[in-house]
């Protein structure tokens, strides 16, 4: 730490680093981070906090606002946070936590999908106090021989160290050369940028070390890394994503978002306490521990609380009144989407993803065969398995909280 940095200076770091570093899972290092934030204190320089984000689809969901509200967090202290939208990145695809290469996205698709990031970004960031980029500002640009020159900077062996690579080496997997190129892309954002501070979850740790080492590499001060916790999807077993149909999105309707929350499992229910809510989930456990406080209480008041953060409270009431009129007194809720279809035998998959319940044929296999999926009051685990859609409409109910109302096209001219 510099000797021209004030004991005061120093003590409002360390208070600084106190607050960043809830619920965080790595910082390195934290004396970097308090040096950084010292100097920063002492020079009225606001740091520059970097995250980036693929717009791999068109929604930000809760996953992706543990990362929104560290950097929120960051703000408030009066630091510079830039949000990357990785148009160029997303190109490629992340590996990160991947057991086969991801499909490469058209530009049409990421253009689209990248347009809506900001935006939602926006219900957690401060619009004022955030710097958007987007990483095809330099990639876009580049000739073949920059991309050379850049590649020299790294072996291949730096680079399957990587465990999802060396996982995927030992299985016969295979791996793209693009995928290779991933961190490497990664990194230089924070080249280009002179980042202090890189954000990403703990599967992204490997893309951000390497920030740290391309940085040298350019005879740059090396950027912090933090490292913060992946939230669980629906599922209850793996990270929130879109493409596993386990995700709540930021923008959906109060009335699914509540009843989505309220669909997770009690164990569960103290993650989401701890990484969406300025709440202790250890207090939440310890008072349901206790009979002080009821799960579903205790469910209820984190859905509420996390529908008004995205909507509003009226909105949020009114969605856990809707949700107790049709759990607790067992009735269909008032306003189902009214989804109108060929009339005949369709495959009940099929009926999931036109009803807008799954994103794809595959996501509806997978809660169909879960056993989440229920035709008129009858649960079907068959995804093949035919159901007659007709002039009378049908409830065509997925998991606990999301109900369509099936009927024909009129053949009416």
């Amino acid at each position: 730490m510099s000797a021209n940095v004030s004991d005061a200076s120093v003590q409002k770091a360390k208070e600084q680093v106190e607050f960043l570093c809830r619920n965080v899972t790595e910082v390195l290092s934290r004396p970097e981070l308090i040096g950084k934030i010292a100097r920063s204190v002492e020079l009225g320089k606001p740091l520059k906090v970097k995250a980036g984000f693929d717009p791999s689809s068109p929604d930000i969901h809760f996953g992706h606002t543990v990362l929104l509200s560290k950097l929120r967090e960051f703000q408030d202290l009066g630091h510079e946070v830039i949000f990357i939208i990785g148009d160029a990145t997303a190109r490629v695809g992340d590996p990160s936590g991947r057991t086969q290469t991801r499909p490469v996205l058209s530009d049409a698709d990421i253009q689209k999908n990248a347009r809506t990031y900001q935006e939602q970004a926006f219900k957690v960031l401060d619009p004022a106090k955030t710097r958007t980029v987007y990483n095809n500002e330099w990639f876009g640009g580049m000739k073949f021989h920059d991309m050379m020159g850049l590649a020299s900077r790294i072996t291949v062996s730096q680079i399957l160290q990587r465990d999802d690579f060396s996982k995927r080496m030992a299985s016969n997997a295979p791996i793209s050369l693009l995928e290779l190129f991933y961190p490497l892309m990664q990194a230089f954002d924070s080249v280009q940028l002179k980042s202090d501070i890189e954000l990403g979850g703990t599967d992204q740790k490997f893309n951000l070390l390497l920030g740290r080492e391309l940085q040298k590499e350019f005879g740059q001060e090396t950027q912090v890394v933090i490292t913060m916790p992946l939230l669980v999807g629906l599922d209850g077993t793996q990270k929130m994503s879109k493409s596993l149909g386990n995700h709540i999105g930021v923008s959906e309707e109060p009335k699914s978002m509540f009843g989505k929350c309220m669909s997770i499992s009690d164990e569960l229910m103290v993650q989401y306490y701890n990484l969406l809510t300025s709440i202790g989930g250890a207090a939440i456990a310890q008072r349901v521990k206790s009979g002080e406080l009821h799960p579903k209480i205790a469910k209820e008041e984190l859905a509420e609380k996390l529908t008004a953060r995205f909507w509003s409270a009226e909105a949020s009431a009114s969605a856990r009144a809707e949700f107790n009129q049709v759990f607790s007194s067992r009735q269909n809720p008032t306003d189902m989407p009214q989804v109108r279809m060929a009339a005949g035998k369709h495959p009940i998959a099929k009926v999931v993803v036109a009803a807008g319940l799954a994103e794809s044929g595959g996501a509806a296999r997978r809660l169909i065969e879960q056993g989440a999926v229920t035709w008129d009051g009858t649960v079907l685990k068959d995804a093949q398995a035919g159901v007659e859609v007709g002039a009378k409409a049908t409830v065509l109910r997925v998991g606990k909280t999301r109900f369509a109302s099936v009927s024909a096209e009129s053949t009416i001219p």
